[in-house]
C-alpha cells in the first residue's frame, strides 16, 4: 500500500514542487519580507522625524532582511525545481511500459511460437517465484527489525 501512497505523492510533487523544504524557505522568505518592510518604514519614519541619526542603522537592517528574503526565495525556487526534477527521474524509472504496442507485438509471436499453454505455465512459475521472493525479502526485513530491537540497550530500570 506504501508504493502507491508513494506514486501519488511523486504524482504530487511533479505537479506542484511542493515539500517540507519548500514551504519552510517560503515561511522564512515572507518573514523576512515583513521584517524589511518594517524596517524600511521605520528607517522611513526616522528620516523624517530626524534628518540624520538613527537612519542609517535603520536601512541597513531592512536591506539585510531583503537580502535575506530573496536569498530564502532563490532557494525555495531552486529546491522546487530540484523536487520536481527528482519525482520526474523517479517516476519515469518507476513507470512500467509492459502495454507499449511493440512489447505486445513480439510478446504475442513469442507466445504462438511457443504455445499458450506453455506460455500460461511459464507465467504462473514466473509469479509464483516473485511472490515467493518477495515473501522471502519481507521475511528477511522483519528480522533484521528484530536483531536492531536485541541490539539496542533497555530502558528498564
Amino acid at each position: 500500500m506504501s508504493g502507491w501512497l508513494r506514486y501519488f505523492a511523486l504524482n504530487a510533487q511533479v505537479r506542484t514542487g511542493l515539500s517540507a523544504g519548500v514551504l519552510i524557505s517560503g515561511i522564512v522568505a515572507a518573514a523576512a519580507a515583513v521584517g524589511a518592510v518594517i524596517f524600511l518604514l521605520a528607517a522611513l519614519f526616522v528620516w523624517l522625524t530626524q534628518l540624520y541619526g538613527a537612519l542609517i542603522a535603520a536601512v541597513a537592517l531592512g536591506c539585510a532582511f531583503m537580502l535575506i528574503a530573496l536569498i530564502a526565495l532563490a532557494v525555495a525556487l531552486m529546491t522546487r525545481r530540484s523536487n520536481m526534477q527528482r519525482a520526474r527521474l523517479e517516476l519515469a524509472a518507476r513507470s512500467s511500459n509492459w502495454f507499449d504496442p511493440r512489447l505486445m507485438t513480439v510478446g504475442v509471436q513469442i507466445a504462438q511460437q511457443i504455445g499458450w499453454r506453455r506460455v500460461i505455465s511459464l507465467v504462473g512459475a514466473g509469479l509464483l517465484a516473485a511472490g515467493v521472493a518477495r515473501e522471502w525479502s519481507a521475511r528477511g526485513a522483519k528480522d533484521e527489525d528484530k536483531d536492531e530491537d536485541e541490539d539496542e540497550p533497555s530502558s528498564e530500570g
